[in-house]
């Protein structure tokens, strides 16, 4: 089961407008009313104020709950695993103790304090929790409380984050028309994708227009595990000419021992999921029928976007799968700290989802 924005903008538009909020935290002395609930994604629009301070609704200005706040919490919940806003967001969005607020008043959220684990020196102790919220969807309770759970669970304090050194991205890279920031995460992605494909056994083909992107010291195109050339690499492709310069473009391929093709990927940061999908609808045609992967990876706030076009009609034949950003650097973040090795291809699909599921 997968919460979405969605469903969190619905749940806190539930709750009445004319009553005040409170936070988690029972040290906040803070109020919060909701202004208004733009469906289906947001934004929020909130006021907040500290009467302590001689604050009130009527001075108070209308601040705003993003989509982008919204999903990323979103794609960070699973049923009965508590989340750490702070920790989820890294500490952006000055929303984020707001959002929390307002949903442990839905009936199917709530708050608790699970262990810690704390490591010093190799030792080990369990100590007081922080705040979490948890999401139970088979147990609601009063609209407009907040009710604590209960839990025996502890929670580790490993850092996830994921850091790219070192990175540097030419302007013939990727589409002209994306800003620079949207340029430098799209190679992000790729050189995330590369690592993990490398972790995995696999050999990667990059789009030949972003080799040229330094990461580290070293062009990602001259890397151990990147593919120089489909022609003359030893791949499933290279006795198809055609399927050869349908992939020249695709941003990334993952291949393996000679005789396999894990995943094809296209990224899509800011630019239309409808260019990567026909470009990967391209590469199937001219392929004999072939078992791949064929793979959007998008931000998490674009998930909704990449069902819809991967269920267009003349799309339906790749059965797309859907990989989030999130789910990208989930996955890069367990390779680089736990060097996996020996898991199956299908260990891939834990962090991918099947676009087409929807429609059944």
């Amino acid at each position: 089961m997968r919460l979405t924005a969605d469903d969190i903008v619905r749940a806190i538009g539930k709750l009445p407008k004319d009553i005040t909020y409170y936070y988690v935290n029972s040290d906040n002395p803070g109020h919060i009313q909701i202004v208004d609930v733009v469906l289906p994604e947001g934004p929020i629009y909130i006021k907040r104020w500290n009467p302590i301070e001689g604050g009130n609704y009527q001075s108070a200005a209308t601040e705003t709950i993003s989509s982008q706040l919204i999903w990323r919490i979103a794609n960070a919940f699973m049923p009965g695993h508590p989340i750490n806003f702070d920790r989820v967001l890294g500490g952006s969005y000055n929303t984020r103790s707001v959002l929390e607020a307002l949903l442990a008043h839905t009936p199917y959220f709530y708050y608790c304090r699970p262990g810690r684990i704390e490591v010093i020196s190799n030792n080990s102790k369990i100590k007081k929790g922080h705040k979490h919220l948890m999401w139970l969807p088979e147990q609601p309770h009063e609209m407009g409380r907040m009710v604590q759970a209960e839990t025996e669970m502890v929670i580790s304090e490993i850092p996830t984050e994921v850091v790219y050194d070192a990175l540097v991205v030419p302007a013939e890279a990727h589409a002209s028309d994306m800003s620079e920031m949207a340029r430098r995460r799209h190679s992000q992605i790729q050189i995330a994708l590369i690592e993990i494909g490398e972790q995995l056994g696999f050999r990667t083909w990059v789009a030949q227009n972003d080799k040229g992107i330094t990461y580290k010291n070293q062009k990602i195109g001259e890397m151990k595990s990147v593919i120089s050339s489909l022609r003359n690499d030893k791949t499933v492709i290279s006795a198809w000419e055609e399927a050869q310069r349908a992939a020249r473009l695709i941003d990334c391929i993952w291949f393996k021992n000679g005789k396999l093709m894990p995943a094809v990927m296209e990224v899509e940061h800011s630019t239309g999921v409808t260019s990567g999908l026909t470009r990967m609808k391209g590469l199937q045609d001219a392929l004999p029928p072939f078992p791949t992967r064929y793979v959007i990876v998008a931000p998490d706030e674009e998930r909704d976007k990449v069902f819809r076009e991967s269920n267009r009609p003349q799309f339906q034949t790749l059965d797309t799968k859907y990989f989030s950003y999130s789910a990208v650097e989930e996955l890069y973040s367990l390779c680089k700290r736990r060097k996996i090795r020996g898991v199956t291809e299908e260990f891939l699909d834990c962090f991918m989802e099947p676009t087409l599921e929807r429609l059944a």
